[in-house]
């Protein structure tokens, strides 16, 4: 079976260059952005016409926390424009974001888009979420038979940019608002600190702290 690349959370997100429902993009011109880019398996199918409906429903809420959304598939413009324009008259939400016709399947090799176990000219449900300096900090991947949770990406987005922000981590279920986690202490010494501090404990590797703006 061939083998399968996957650009890994700390890389830097390979650059491509790519025709689009927006015209030609290259990766590198969203830097300053964060960007989620997702592929789906194809056009005219009905999982990916929900999640496609889905992600435009919520696109001014990427768009908030500074997020460009990216689409893929390996169908052509054409295709892309007129399933949009479905969408549109099906479900009422424009699709704003740039689509990537994937006809060569340049990116979806780049990204490991492609599992041969599952297909070899179609992409699986792949979402990567590259910060503003173009670096990979999260991956998912989903099968054809099952769509995404737009919800839980708008959260993971919101959770890294947090933690990047104020220095701490997240627990699980984490939603804006909520208490998060203090960085473990690392030496015996910033132990038995730690265990004297302020904070909702609940031993001296597992602290918290309010949520701050």
């Amino acid at each position: 079976m061939e083998e399968v690349r996957i650009p890994l959370i700390g890389e830097k997100a390979p650059e491509f260059e790519a025709v689009t429902t927006k015209g030609k993009i290259k990766l590198s011109d969203f830097l300053g952005k964060w960007v989620v880019l997702f592929s789906h398996p194809a056009d005219f199918t009905p999982v990916c016409t929900t999640e496609f409906a889905a992600f435009a429903e919520k696109q001014e809420e990427f768009k908030k926390r500074n997020v460009q959304l990216i689409g893929l598939s390996i169908d052509s413009v054409y295709s892309h424009i007129a399933w949009i324009r479905e969408i549109q008259k099906y479900f009422g939400f424009k699709v704003e974001f740039p689509v990537i016709a994937d006809l060569d399947m340049n990116v979806a090799h780049l990204y490991g888009m492609i599992h041969p176990g599952s297909g070899k000219t179609s992409t699986v449900r792949t979402v990567f979420v590259i910060d503003d300096k173009g670096i990979v900090r999260a991956i998912l991947y989903y099968p054809a038979t099952n769509g995404r949770n737009i919800d839980e990406i708008l959260r993971l987005v919101d959770a890294l940019q947090y933690t990047d922000k104020h220095g701490v981590a997240t627990p699980a279920n984490w939603k804006v608002g909520e208490k998060v986690i203090v960085p473990t202490p690392l030496t015996v010494d910033d132990a038995e600190k730690r265990m004297k501090e302020d904070y909702e404990k609940v031993d001296w590797f597992l602290a918290f702290k309010k949520y701050e703006k």
